[in-house]
């Protein structure tokens, strides 16, 4: 982490925020990754990032926060990408970003997907898309079956010799809960569709894993919402099936979700949780804000984490002995 080198210098009050951030970080128990062995996968919905700019400690916190992971989906991410390239810079010279385009009018609230990664652990494959609905021909035209709210936003990266897929989305809050139910009952289609296709032999996607991401906006793993999203085979994998509280500050919402459809039965560590940086308490990091004006310098989400294995090579092994 480059905090005392960034064009900022530290301050003292930035350097004991810093601190206390660290020691809730050490109290999260985020296990590191070893290369070619396993990476830290994370999601986070960092509030409005980049609709006004931050202060000088927010862009630190949320690096310093970032850091801990090897590749994070980011959400709410706004079509301003200045803020963005502060924290890039603090990550330091290894860190990079692949983005799509933001969504400009007031329903996609200038809104876009980032995915932040470690170039040491993980590389970008090449492929980077927003996710395109089907279409059905009516007359001469291909139409569009459904739109999405804020399209989502599918990219492709490796990890030692771990091809995977990653999408993810931030669904629509909308006036009430039941309006989310399409939306996320047509997500959990396209990527049954797209795992079909991938089957019958389709040439397009060879990767084998995929894990769908973001902020859901469901409330609970009770919810008709989560029955929504899941309705077609998406998983929460072992380690967060008991997570111990949500991700929103009062930690009673699992707004934000790490789901998969996996191609290798074994390549989840038991590893995973929510990063409390709140704890109960912003004064330690920001002593003159009111929560809420916190919630704007960092933000109302937490990450949610998970630990992938991605050594596959016993798994490879067993497979070329089955078909011998």
């Amino acid at each position: 982490m480059h905090h005392i080198t960034s064009l900022k210098s530290v301050s003292k009050e930035l350097a004991q925020g810093l601190k206390v951030l660290k020691g809730r970080i050490e109290a999260a128990d985020i296990s590191p990754s070893q290369l070619d062995e396993s990476f830290n996968l994370a999601t986070w919905n960092i509030r409005e990032f980049g609709k006004t700019s931050r202060s000088v400690a927010a862009i630190h916190y949320i690096a310093e926060i970032l850091g801990q992971f090897d590749l994070i989906a980011v959400g709410e991410l706004r079509d301003d990408l200045r803020d963005l390239a502060r924290v890039l810079q603090i990550l330091g010279p290894y860190w990079k970003a692949v983005y799509s385009d933001a969504v400009m009018d007031p329903g996609g609230n200038r809104e876009r997907i980032a995915y932040i990664y470690d170039k040491r652990q993980i590389s970008f494959n090449g492929m980077a898309s927003a996710a395109y609905s089907p279409r059905t021909k009516k007359g001469t035209e291909w139409i569009p079956d459904s739109t999405w709210w804020r399209p989502p936003y599918i990219a492709s990266f490796k990890s030692g010799n771990f091809d995977f897929v990653v999408l993810s989305t931030h669904i629509r809050w909308g006036e009430k809960e039941s309006g989310r139910t399409e939306e996320l009952s047509n997500l959990a289609k396209w990527v049954d569709d797209k795992v079909k296709l991938i089957k019958k032999g389709g040439k397009s996607w060879t990767h084998r894993d995929i894990f769908v991401m973001g902020d859901f906006n469901i409330p609970s793993r009770r919810s008709p919402l989560f029955d929504a999203i899941t309705s077609r085979g998406l998983q929460i994998p072992n380690a967060l099936l008991h997570q111990a509280f949500g991700s929103n500050l009062e930690k009673n919402k699992w707004y934000d979700q790490i789901l998969h459809l996996p191609g290798y039965p074994d390549n989840f560590s038991n590893k995973g949780g929510v990063l409390d940086f709140y704890c109960g308490d912003h004064t330690p990091l920001f002593d003159k804000l009111t929560k809420q004006q916190f919630t704007y310098q960092i933000s109302d989400h937490l990450p949610l984490w998970i630990q992938v294995n991605t050594d596959i090579d016993g798994f490879e092994l067993d497979q070329i002995i089955k078909k011998s």
